[in-house]
């Protein structure tokens, strides 16, 4: 009769264990994907957050450009009103002149005060970009805290062969990535993420 070795106990222990540790391992990935997932989607709002600022400063000073270059024009229209009232015994060809001249300033200020407008809703534009952009990043920071609470506790529950730190782990996982889908969509707006 051939004689028949049973397993130590150590080792069922250990087979029993194995398809909690490969479940664990291959959730612990995913948490890791979604992860980067989320890091790229804070850093791309972080980036697009100051290209927007800067773009919308770099508008602002351009529309303050045009501003003073309106004023001047408006100054200097005011001014030559003021010289042709003074001097109403002009030759009519230097009269013309002024007056040509006149109306040549008054067209300009009237452009710088026209093209000041687009450059202004440009400006506030790339500001309610920027502003948004603004808004994403604390749902990434958050969800990115919580995706690494979830790997780190979920490599615990794998040492100490516990459940409830995998279910807590996966508790923290879920909510950092509702946290990172709400930082791509802005679905729901948590009151205290915002200054």
């Amino acid at each position: 009769m051939a004689e028949i070795e049973l397993p130590e106990p150590e080792e069922l222990e250990e087979k029993k264990r194995e398809p909690f540790t490969k479940r664990v391992a291959l959730t612990t990935a995913i948490f890791a994907v979604i992860l980067a997932i989320t890091s790229l989607g804070g850093s791309n709002a972080m980036k697009e957050m100051l290209l927007a600022q800067q773009q919308a400063s770099d508008q602002w000073a351009f529309y303050q450009a045009k501003v003073i270059r309106e004023h001047l024009y408006r100054q200097q229209k005011q001014r030559l009103e003021l010289d042709l009232l003074e001097k109403e015994a002009l030759k009519p060809e230097v009269r013309k002149r002024y007056e040509a001249l006149l109306q040549q300033t008054s067209k300009e200020a009237e452009r710088y005060g026209l093209e000041k407008k687009d450059i202004r809703k440009a400006a506030e534009k790339l500001e309610h970009e920027r502003d948004i952009n603004r808004n994403k990043d604390p749902y990434f920071d958050y969800a990115e805290v919580l995706l690494q609470i979830a790997i780190v506790m979920a490599s615990i529950s794998i040492l100490a062969h516990s459940r409830r730190i995998f279910i807590f782990a996966l508790v923290a996982a879920a909510l950092g990535a509702f946290l990172s889908l709400n930082g791509f969509t802005l679905l729901f707006r948590i009151p205290f993420f915002h200054y």
